[in-house]
């Protein structure tokens, strides 16, 4: 067993290997404070030959034994990933896939287990850092190792691996990977910071990033580890040479067509004209015609942009596609809008619902709901193609989490907007960031809503040409320049600063020098953009009729009983009275919820009649609920009572209490009595007209017999009223 050891932030980082998962390529134990994960990564000796691409599989997983608790649900055993660790394997994924040889072709899976959580310390960060470590450990061929921290900020002040506490103040949520040269991949959202704080940011956590990666290399030379010969893959120079005689001139011409459908009709026209011309001369290798005509295809593309700075489409490097923005374009949803960018188009949809609407997250490291959620669909058809419509894709949770993490800063307060918000956003044309125009439509969607967030927040996708000393920062990057591309650097914000961001590289690295000129040139396509959604909706719709109206009321937290009831009586009969959601919590704040506004008023009366402290001289209008020989119980408020004695009903005298009232009557009554025990005595004949000539009776002694008939008929009433008060 060998321990590696290093304080980054405060606390000790510690990685293990050599005890834990020994038949592994590469196993270690990474540990900071008392958070553990344990990765393991392995790769096949054999070469998959039959693809053209590497096969990596990178799964992260929690264990809710690690928070000391078990699984909510039937089964009570984790199940499929959530979405957080689905959103983890991918920030693990994404940093260490460019490092292994481009010809490497085994295949190779690196596992992350969380193993103990201190609840201080989140587990997912260490993923990043654990695989590396493990495969630097391992034989298999990479070209790592790299690093991920998270970086948090109050007050200014910046923290590396803030803990789950420092998060709920801190003003930036970013997790950063890097290699010893540069930053290579960043995710994260922040409360509206300026680019300057974000380059700040960035070269803060870089720092601790350069101090684990020593820690990974002193392990490397420590174990002595030799890696695995990558075979390359065999070129055939005769087959390259027949395959540029017939193609380069067309792939001269198809990289002008602007477009894509056009473009990639030509594309393929030319793969099966290429491949049927030359199947004679070079039979089954299909494959290899195809790699070669793609790797012509990137750098003519690649060449066009660096030498004339023109894109496919005709754009200049800063130009930003035609916008078109179309709002409230579906009946009875409660918002919606059509947002379309060049060949970009999102529909996206906005649902208020109730406190209910909640979603409940189980996690390893703390239970919580979330108020608002926004989700992605990218189905084939947005790309004009078939394919199969399975379980949601890594891809649209990973997009449609950094939208909802671009618009969360936004949102109104709870107090003054008390909706849960489900955003949908369903992509139904795509070339190139479809996720920043869900970020501009779920933006625009929130405002066709009704809801007054504080202001727009678009988004947009940068792209990057680099070779040697020539570069080009592209804005609004099509699909193509994407995926030809060595770098897609996505930017959501307000015109006052950055709410969201995501960084990926396909190169080794970039200057902060050039990272602050494309966050620049990103800040003035965001402003563009800001503009004419301003122009489109500049104030937030009245909330649609189909919405439900939700009413609040701050009782006594000592009245949640009197509001609940006995086995909950008293507010089952208020929801079944006025068809509302009724919710209330712990400090005595109800939530009342209906599509009749008017019902919900109701509610509201009901609420209020159920909680009120009653003093002496209210008058009420009750129902009889009991007769009894001394007199009629008449409720005055749901689950309050009170006695108006039979002396009390009329002026003149009464032999029994059926020949005034009878049981379910509508009778109006006054409070003249609270006796100590909290019991309530009524009149009903104080508001009658009292007859001319009215003596009052002498008035008699009844002794202790009629109180102690009250006292026997009544034993439970006293009971009852204190449970109320």
């Amino acid at each position: 067993m060998k321990l590696y050891k290093k304080e980054i932030g405060g606390r000790t980082l510690s990685i293990e290997t050599g005890r834990i998962a020994r038949q592994s390529d590469g196993a270690v134990l990474v540990t900071y404070g008392e958070t553990t994960i344990l990765a393991a990564v392995n790769s096949a000796k054999e070469i998959r030959e039959d693809l053209d691409y590497f096969p990596l599989q990178v799964e992260y997983r929690e264990r809710h034994y690690a928070g000391g608790k078990i699984p909510g649900g039937f089964f009570k055993r984790e199940a499929k990933p959530s979405e957080k660790e689905v959103l983890t394997s991918r920030l693990t994924d994404r940093p260490i896939r460019p490092l292994f040889p481009k010809d490497y072709r085994n295949e190779t899976q690196v596992i992350v287990t969380a193993l103990a959580s201190d609840g201080k310390n989140s587990a997912g960060v260490l993923a990043g850092i654990g695989a590396s470590a493990a495969l630097t450990v391992s034989d298999i061929p990479w070209e790592g190792p790299i690093a991920t921290v998270s970086v948090g900020m109050i007050d200014n002040k910046f923290i590396v691996f803030p803990t789950i506490k420092e998060m709920e103040e801190s003003q930036i949520d970013l997790i950063v990977s890097g290699n010893e040269n540069s930053i290579v991949m960043v995710e994260g959202e922040a409360k509206i910071i300026t680019e300057d704080q974000l380059i700040d940011a960035l070269k803060f956590a870089y720092e601790s990033i350069v101090q684990i990666i020593e820690l990974q290399k002193e392990m490397h030379k420590d174990l002595k580890v030799s890696k695995r010969e990558v075979v390359p893959i065999e070129k055939d120079e005769n087959l390259e040479k027949k395959v540029s005689e017939l193609v380069d001139k067309e792939i001269a011409k198809i990289i002008k067509i602007a477009d894509k459908l056009e473009r990639q009709n030509a594309t393929d026209a030319l793969h099966e004209t290429a491949i049927e011309k030359l199947e004679e001369d070079f039979p089954e290798q299909e494959k290899d015609i195809n790699n070669i005509i793609n790797d012509k295809l990137k750098t003519a593309f690649r060449d066009q942009i660096l030498a004339k700075k023109v894109r496919s489409d005709g754009r200049k490097l800063t130009d930003i596609r035609q916008i078109t923005i179309e709002q409230g374009i579906l009946p009875r949803t409660h918002g919606s809008t059509l947002f379309t960018r060049g060949e970009t188009q999102a529909l996206v949809v906005a649902t208020l619902g109730t406190k209910r609407d909640e979603q409940i997250i189980d996690g390893m490291e703390e239970d919580y709901k979330k108020q608002f959620m926004l989700h992605y669909n990218f189905p084939p058809y947005s790309v004009g193609e078939v394919g199969r419509i399975g379980f949601t894709s890594r891809r649209e949770i990973g997009h449609g989490n950094l939208a909802e993490r671009a618009l969360k800063p936004v949102l109104p307060r709870y107090d003054d907007f008390p909706y849960t918000i489900r955003l949908v956003s369903e992509i139904t044309e795509s070339n190139g960031s479809s996720s920043m125009a869900s970020v501009c439509g779920g933006s625009l969607a929130l405002m066709n809503a009704g809801a007054n967030i504080e202001k727009h927040v678009a988004g947009i996708a940068m792209g990057l040409i680099l070779e040697d000393q020539k570069y080009a920062i592209l804005s609004d990057i099509l699909g193509v320049e994407d995926h030809l591309g060595d770098m897609d650097f996505k930017v959501a914000g307000t015109e006052d600063g950055i709410t969201a961001i995501q960084l990926d590289l396909k190169i080794d690295g970039i200057s902060f020098e050039l990272m602050e000129e494309a966050l620049e040139q990103a800040r003035r396509g965001r402003l563009h953009i800001l503009d004419l959604m301003n122009t489109a909706a500049p104030d937030p719709n009245e909330i649609s009729e189909y919405a439900p109206r939700i009413l609040f009321l701050q009782i006594d937290p000592d009245k949640i009983g009197a509001l609940i009831g006995p086995g909950g009586k008293n507010i089952k009969q208020i929801i079944a009275d006025t068809e509302c959601e009724i919710d209330v919590d712990d400090e005595g704040l109800v939530s009342i919820a209906g599509d009749d506004v008017a019902k919900c008023n109701d509610a509201l009366e009901l609420v209020k009649a159920s909680t009120f402290e009653p003093e002496v001289g209210m008058e009420f209008d009750g129902i009889v609920t009991r007769l009894m020989t001394f007199g009629a119980f008449v409720e005055i408020a749901p689950g309050k009572e009170g006695l108006c004695h039979i002396s009390e009903l009329d002026w003149k005298r009464t032999e029994k209490v059926e020949d005034v009232v009878k049981t379910g009557d509508m009778i109006k009554v006054k409070l003249i009595k609270i006796d100590d025990q909290g019991r309530l005595d009524l009149s009903r004949k104080v508001l009658l007209p009292k007859p001319e000539g009215y003596r009052e009776p002498e008035k008699k002694d009844r002794g202790n017999r009629d109180r102690n008939k009250r006292k026997h008929n009544n034993r439970g009433r006293g009971n009852s009223f204190k449970r109320n008060r």
